[in-house]
């Protein structure tokens, strides 16, 4: 039978102790999964877990479902496919456990058959619960999709099938499929293994078939190699996708499996090769949680992210730090990104005081297998990571951890190299007196402004690193680009990515990236900003708390170069100019009611507070500071066609001049120049008469899982400028066949609710989420007083699994 959408129909509520029947019942409500209940909880300054988790407090929550089980199903295999359940996931059918996880991100099975009960309703409950276990926000409850499987006695398992690029040669490829059969039954059974290979365009490119007898109880691999002459690469640039249609004689049904053809080599002196082109990874680190529908992953959200990312100029994601959703790997897969596969923050050491670490020693083998089995076919995950920031990799035992994990991986999947985010760091913080010391004092580590890389550079750091980076075939460095010069004389072999580095700090590192033969790759903290650590990349005024953790109600980490409802930040275009990637110079303007205020603290996290506007009423004739991005020796500003200041770029930062001026209404111009010739230009202009817009990212939908519509809310003039020094409260109705599934702003300092229909703008803008309940049509309605009505009109199509 066909893989079963199980995410609807379901109830949840907090959950109910042995004796609960004696008292008084608890109300469940109804939702549709992927879901996050701690989304809807309310945020207090009390919370156990403070801003790592935008003091949201621990929750506990009981998924529950009925389901009728056919009686033909008897003799089948059933089992259900929980994709992510934060956390601690215990599973009951009919009151009787059925299995469970401690990984929130794991992906796992659970055999439903010995508890079934045929021709009739059968009760499915799931318990999660979380709670200071993670060092950002991570949600509660089954936030990724939930799927039912039912198989023959004779079948494909779930992830049966492999399929590997053998080699590439000029006139073919070679890929070999291995299918895996399984025989649950108690007799032999001889069936043959059909597999069709399709090709990027839905044509049948090659087919053969093989049979395969099994005892009862016999598991089986068929290897079946093809040889497709001119075959299409997938590559970053050209993703073009394969499928191979898997059917058995014993099965009805067809096995699907996307895969890419491409090879991956990386080494010292040539990097990383696609195919045999080098490529440099372009990368930015993500967290799971999905802005305002919380932690909740749902499928078009997902691709909605890489699509924003992707257009960004990244090539290359960092699972961070857990594995990525399925419906996120196949986005990046269809859109040419390239995916650090991440599995653990933690090993056998706490970071909080519930997390992941007092189950890793059980767990972690299966938490390792389940990722590479979810995952392997998929081309754009280039490279499996052991770990994040493990304290473990400066001593020798934690030198063997790294050793067994990176072989336990490579076992699973020999064709990907393994690496492993090390903060060197924080590898030595034990003896941070004796290499302060070492390094010439707090004053000379600090001379670059980068203390991280001054202590991971540093000759203890080196030593005690070593075994551990041994290990891996890309060693991962957070924060320690002072190693990327020193490493390729002392370890010639090594190959290395910037695993996690400071966004503010990309002018100077791509730079050296590109200079490093054995440097493949950036990954910025961070591309996408977060709920949870809270005001990381916030700068502090003087008036206000210079800590990394700010104080409530700072709800994001406020560092990213998208913000949480998609909008790009002035960092993003810096890093597009820093790449190469954009010629057209960018203005931003620091906030003008911060002028001349003293910064007590700014975040390396974070960029300067700053906006791309030239509309700030009430600051007439006053100072702004104006920061122009341009990959130019010279930037002019013109207003209203006058020469009003002129910079030299880089005294400051590569690529960036500041400007200080008076703010006066009219069209602001920056034009760069090299060598005294006009390269390019771009232009804002003052906003007039503020009016709503409302555009939704797409006005088709189909009212299934995965669908949903991101609905554009801003204040705009009649022209098209966007109003950004006039905030208002807008509300939101939705009528027809759809729920507003969250409602927010980028604002990382706010009490409002993700599950409320009135929100304040911020710098100009809102967004609204809507998710289809059927077919139909439905009106996003707008609202805000003073202001025009204005709609979003969305049809949708109503799902069915023949479509």
């Amino acid at each position: 039978m066909p893989v079963i959408p199980f995410n609807t129909d379901w109830t949840y509520r907090r959950p109910l102790g042995p004796f609960a029947a004696a008292g008084e019942p608890v109300p469940a409500k109804h939702v549709h999964l992927p879901h996050d209940a701690l989304r809807d909880e309310r945020r207090s300054p009390d919370a156990a877990a403070k801003g790592a988790e935008a003091y949201y407090p621990a929750g506990a929550y009981t998924y529950s479902k009925t389901f009728e089980v056919p009686a033909e199903w008897q003799g089948r295999i059933v089992r259900l496919e929980i994709e992510g359940a934060y956390r601690r996931a215990q599973i009951f059918l009919n009151d009787e456990f059925a299995g469970n996880r401690a990984d929130g991100y794991a992906r796992f099975f659970v055999d439903l058959t010995p508890y079934l009960k045929f021709g009739e309703q059968n009760l499915l409950r799931i318990e999660t619960r979380s709670g200071q276990d993670s060092r950002w926000y991570s949600g509660a409850g089954l936030h990724r999709p939930v799927r039912l499987h039912v198989d023959r006695p004779v079948h494909v398992p779930p992830d049966g099938v492999h399929i590997d690029t053998v080699r590439l040669e000029d006139d073919q490829a070679v890929i070999e499929v291995r299918t895996a059969v399984r025989n649950a039954g108690i007799n032999t059974r001889t069936t043959r293994v059909h597999t069709q290979i399709l090709g990027p365009n839905g044509t049948v490119l090659a087919h053969t078939d093989t049979p395969s007898t099994l005892s009862g109880g016999e598991e089986a691999l068929v290897r079946q190699r093809f040889y497709l002459p001119d075959a299409a690469l997938w590559s970053v640039d050209r993703p073009a996708l394969h499928r191979a249609h898997i059917t058995l004689d014993d099965e009805t049904d067809a096995h699907d499996v996307d895969f890419g053809i491409r090879t991956i080599t990386v080494d010292p002196r040539k990097g990383l090769r696609i195919n045999g082109e080098p490529v440099l990874l372009r990368g930015a680190c993500i967290h799971g949680d999905n802005g305002p529908l919380g932690a909740a992953s749902i499928g078009r959200a997902e691709e909605r992210r890489i699509e924003l990312l992707r257009a960004a100029g990244f090539n290359a994601l960092r699972a961070a730090h857990n594995p990525l959703p399925a419906a996120m790997l196949q986005a990046c897969d269809r859109l040419g990104m390239l995916v650090m596969d991440e599995a653990f923050d933690m090993w056998t050491r706490f970071k909080t005081p519930y997390d992941y670490a007092s189950e890793f020693p059980q767990w972690h083998l299966d938490d390792l297998a389940a990722m590479v089995a979810k995952d392997r076919n998929h081309p754009s995950v280039i490279m499996y990571s052991i770990g994040n920031e493990i304290a473990e990799t400066g001593t020798p035992h934690g030198a063997r951890w790294a050793r067994r994990l990176a072989e336990h991986v490579r076992s699973l999947d020999p064709t990907r190299p393994v690496t492993n985010g090390v903060n060197a760091l924080l590898s030595v913080i034990d003896e941070m007196p004796s290499i302060v010391e070492e390094i010439g004092g707090l004053n000379e580590a600090m001379a670059d402004g980068d203390w991280f890389s001054a202590v991971g550079a540093s000759a203890t750091a080196s030593a005690r690193i070593e075994e551990s980076s041994a290990a891996l075939d890309v060693l991962g460095l957070n924060y320690a680009e002072g190693r990327y010069e020193p490493d390729a004389t002392a370890h010639p072999n090594r190959v290395i990515v910037g695993s996690e580095t400071f966004p503010s700090q990309i002018g100077r590192l791509w730079p050296m990236v590109v200079a490093s033969p054995n440097v493949i790759g950036d990954f910025t903290w961070t591309g996408w900003d977060y709920l949870g650590e809270v005001g990381l990349g916030a700068t502090a005024y003087e008036d206000e708390p210079s800590t990394l953790e700010r104080e409530f109600p700072f709800l994001t980490a406020w560092s990213g170069d998208i913000d949480i409802t998609g909008h790009r930040r002035p960092v993003s275009y810096y890093r597009e100019i820093v790449f190469g990637l954009r010629t057209e110079p960018y203005i931003a303007v620091q906030r003008p009611a911060h002028y001349g205020r003293k910064i007590s603290a700014r975040s390396p996290w974070g960029w300067s507070d700053s906006v791309s506007s030239w509309t700030w009423p009430g600051f007439e004739d006053r100072r702004v500071v104006v920061e122009v991005y341009a990959d130019a020796d010279e930037v002019a500003l013109l207003l209203d066609g006058n020469e009003i200041a002129r910079a030299a770029v880089g005294t400051t930062r590569r690529c960036l001049a500041e400007i200080e001026t008076a703010y006066l209404p009219g069209t602001l111009v920056a034009i760069s120049y090299r060598d005294g010739h006009e390269m390019d230009r771009t232009t804002l202009t003052t906003a007039g008469e503020p009016r709503l817009c409302v555009t939704a990212d797409r006005d088709r939908l189909v009212a299934d899982d995965d669908d949903l519509a991101f609905v554009s809310i801003e204040i705009r003039d009649r022209e098209g400028h966007l109003v950004t020094g006039d905030d208002r409260e807008i509300t939101v109705a939705v009528d027809g066949p759809g729920t507003l599934a969250g409602l927010g702003s980028a604002q990382p300092r706010t009490t409002e609710r993700f599950d409320a229909t009135q929100r304040r703008t911020f710098d100009g803008r809102a967004l609204a989420v809507i998710r289809p309940t059927g077919g139909g049509h439905i009106t996003v309605m707008v609202t805000s007083a003073g202001l025009n009505t204005t709609s979003a009109e969305i049809e949708v199509k109503a799902w069915s699994p023949d479509r």
